[in-house]
């Protein structure tokens, strides 16, 4: 990098007479470090630019007063060598107000990728995005997850709540039961209920206390491990650095009863930086036995110990109870989407998540970056989870499956900037410990139609009872290399040891019709599953001007084997002793840029290959001598798809001396192909993935004058199956089509002094669809999505 020149200059004109030396580090709005900021010394001598994380070191013979900062597109900043012990914050300037915080009036989102380099990760030739909530105009209240990834190509979004509490999310026609696809993370550590035997995620943050959130695609797999969809990392606001205190207050109602009330507080004193928030949420829903509670609180402490070392607590605990109406079957559907057949399921989480993060940064070339972190936490789903074609025996034991889980992490990563000759690089390695517990229960509860989450019999429960303990150390390193000013390649390795296990017992109970015990067994079952694997990536990118990139990328996935998938659940029901990981690999290229400040794009052709898929035939035990359901790897598949986003500025481009009024229109455009291949089933192979929609649409118009800002989205996705077999139709409604279907929202925002305005309408045009069908949870059957929906919200900043 430039600045190590200088540096090398300067230490070697002054080594004689060197008197002192003055270090900082520069960011943006969003506390990001700011590359390539000139910093001049008053009085002057030769100046340096920060490096890749913003950091910069002047060494002086003669003392210094102030230091001025300078970078294109940001205003310029004077700042006393005094007040360096915080990070100098420089602001954009008035010409591209598009990109900074909402604090600074309310603003059009712009397209933002991450940098090659960023905090003790590397980024380089990936596909990624970058979402900032607070700069958007959308139904930030109740998570609405349709306008929030709105920018993200090839997302397939599964709607069950009016709430935003759970996000199902799946990439290039991965599952989105629960975005179990992706490795999910807040601020940097694993928040699913356990990321390697149950990686799906019961908990969302609330978007109104995000500063920004990261997507990763499937080359995330060196750096983060098991997926193939990638990584989705939510990261946090932090307190300002210019205040000692600020408060933040939102209340929203809408549509059926719906509330949200979000208040935050944090600031900065001395070496301590804070941020908390207090969330809670309730609705009605637009079915009936659909009421739900939702209560979240999150607080973080950063303190700078020194100059060069950090740490930083955070402490995140959220609960809900949730009513579920049940699914429902295609003819009930189309009769009126807004009943429900089921009034005594209900669904209870309890999360809670804790972290200690250190940073310690000696000098430019040197961050060390740690965590370690924990989850204590629990789901219970309770009713009757019978196919919705019978009917819910009122009088019966309701069914109750519990889960507690109580996991253990650390991830310690040391990243090194360096020099080859002429070439630069920076080199990161690191090392992953990582160790869960899940207690799963299955047995009767009470015949009541309320919330009661209690075993008839917890000492003989009438399903089963199992402990899954899981263990995993992996060893990464990936380094990327800049040859020249377009040149650079990434190559990267992943070392794994994986064990997983489960231990506990089934029972097996049958009765006659007037409900006398026939037979009953208890059968007891444990297993162990422990592996190694290796897997490689590389990445190349080419910039043949400094608008525009061309990057590839190829990088090997895998997805650990699940706890569902070892355990043995009944007695017509077998697992392959030899049952693999799902291994396979994604390969991205593309190209992305902008022309001038009116355009930007990114579009890209991939290929994902999925060998060892999971699933079940029905074949012969050759111990027990009867057919079973043979669970065992399937099949391979495999999608290739081209996603493209753009983006224009309107009225740059046909109104340039219209500077107060900024109107961009963007569109987001995925087309899909799956199929199933050298499968052990032959009537499988040519079928079409399920969850693979063909076609992906997203369009909107963004509007902004002065304080007001205004967003208007449709959203299209084409028909496609929901199972392995390409059922049309099925009497249960488990399998079947999910019909094409289109939405639009609207979302405004007005800010008035230290007072904010919003009004959003979910569903503008009352579409009835659905975009889910449920085997189990919430369900079964189908799903139907949410009817129009209003909301208004008040805010107030002190």
């Amino acid at each position: 990098m430039r600045n190590s020149f200088h540096l090398f200059v300067l230490i070697f004109l002054v080594s004689f007479s060197l008197k002192g030396q003055v270090s900082g580090r520069v960011v943006d709005a969003d506390q990001k470090g700011l590359p390539g900021v000139f910093v001049l010394p008053i009085p002057k001598i030769m100046g340096v630019e920060t490096d890749g994380e913003g950091y910069f070191q002047i060494y002086s013979g003669s003392p210094i007063d102030s230091l001025v900062f300078t970078l294109l597109g940001f205003q310029s900043k004077t700042v006393s060598v005094n007040d360096l012990n915080k990070p100098i914050v420089l602001i954009e300037s008035i010409e591209k107000l598009n990109t900074i915080h909402l604090s600074q009036g309310p603003q059009l989102e712009d397209k933002v990728t991450l940098k090659s380099v960023e905090g003790a990760a590397i980024y380089a030739s990936k596909k990624n995005e970058v979402i900032k909530p607070s700069q958007m105009a959308a139904s930030l209240a109740n998570n609405n997850p349709r306008e929030i990834f709105s920018k993200v190509p090839g997302l397939n979004i599964w709607e069950s709540d009016d709430g935003g509490i759970q996000l199902g999310v799946g990439a290039r026609g991965l599952n989105p039961n629960r975005t179990a696809e992706f490795n999910t993370r807040l601020n940097g550590y694993d928040m699913s209920a356990d990321a390697l035997g149950y990686p799906e995620t019961y908990y969302t943050p609330p978007a109104d206390a995000l500063a920004r959130i990261e997507v990763v695609r499937g080359a995330a797999s060196l750096q983060y491990g098991t997926q193939f969809g990638g990584m989705i990392n939510f990261i946090h606001h932090r307190g300002p650095d210019d205040k000692a205190f600020e408060m933040k207050t939102k209340l929203s109602g809408g549509s059926y009863g719906f509330m949200n009330l979000f208040n935050s507080f944090g600031g900065s004193y001395k070496r301590v930086n804070y941020y908390a928030y207090f969330n809670y949420k309730r609705g009605d829903g637009w079915r009936p036995n659909t009421e739900y509670d939702f209560l979240n609180g999150y607080s973080q402490v950063d303190y700078k110990v020194s100059e060069t070392f950090s740490m930083q607590f955070e402490v995140t605990s959220m609960g809900y109870l949730a009513h579920q109406p049940g699914g429902l079957t295609d003819l009930q559907f189309e009769e009126d989407p807004y009943q429900s057949n089921r009034s005594r399921n209900w669904f209870r989480v309890n999360w809670n998540l804790g972290a200690i993060k250190y940073q310690w940064k000696p000098n430019a070339k040197w961050l060390f970056d740690g965590r370690i972190f924990g989850l204590k936490a629990s789901r219970e789903a309770l009713g009757f989870l019978g196919r919705i074609n019978r009917i819910d025996d009122e009088t019966q034991p309701r069914n109750l499956i519990s889960d507690h889980y109580l996991n253990f992490g650390t991830e310690q990563r040391l990243l090194r900037h360096f020099d080859l000759g002429q070439a630069k690089a920076t080199a990161l390695v690191g090392v992953r410990y990582y160790q869960g517990f899940l207690d799963r229960s299955q047995g009767d509860a009470p015949a009541t139609k309320g919330p009661d989450f209690t075993f008839l019999n917890p000492d003989k429960k009438e399903g089963s009872d199992y402990d899954f303990p899981s263990q995993n150390t992996s060893i990464f390193a990936e380094n990327v290399f800049i040859l020249n000013d377009k040149w650079s390649i990434t190559p990267g390795v992943r070392a794994e040891w994986i064990n997983t296990a489960s231990d506990g017992y089934y029972r097996i109970l049958r009765k006659d019709l007037a409900g006398n015990v026939i037979f009953d067994s208890v059968v007891a079952d444990s297993q162990e599953n422990t592996r190694a694997l290796v897997l490689f990536g590389l990445g190349a990118s080419y910039k043949p001007n400094e608008s525009t990139e061309v990057y590839y990328n190829a990088s090997q996935n895998y997805r650990a084997i699940n706890f569902n998938d070892i355990r043995v659940v009944n007695p017509s029901f077998s697992v392959d002793p030899n049952l693999q990981d799902e291994i396979g690999f994604n390969m991205d290229l593309g190209i992305r840029g902008s022309v001038g400040e009116i355009i930007t794009y990114d579009v890209s052709g991939f290929w994902l290959s999925y060998q060892n898929r999971i699933g079940t035939l029905l074949t012969v035990d050759p111990v027990k001598k009867v057919i079973v359901q043979y669970r065992t790897n399937i099949s391979a598949s495999n999608t290739f798809g081209v996603e493209g986003y753009a983006d224009v500025y309107l009225n740059k481009l046909f109104y340039p001396t219209a500077e107060k009024h900024k109107v961009k229109w963007f569109v987001n455009a995925t087309l899909l192909t799956a199929t199933y291949s050298g499968s052990k089933d032959p009537s499988l192979n040519g079928n079409q993935v399920e969850w693979v929609p063909p076609f992906i649409f997203k369009s909107g118009l963004q509007y902004k004058f002065q304080n007001f800002k205004a967003n208007l989205l449709g959203s299209y996705t084409y028909k496609h199956y929901s199972d392995a077999t390409n059922a049309e139709f099925d009497p249960s409604a488990i399998a079947g089509i999910i019909p094409s279907y289109f939405v639009m929202d609207f979302s405004s925002q007005y800010n008035y002094r230290s007072f904010e305005f919003g009004f959003s309408i979910n569903n503008l045009l009352d579409a009835y669809y659905f975009s889910r069908r449920a085997s189990g949870y919430p369900g079964p059957g189908i799903i139907p999505a949410n009817r129009r929906m209003f909301i208004l919200t008040l805010g107030y900043t002190l």
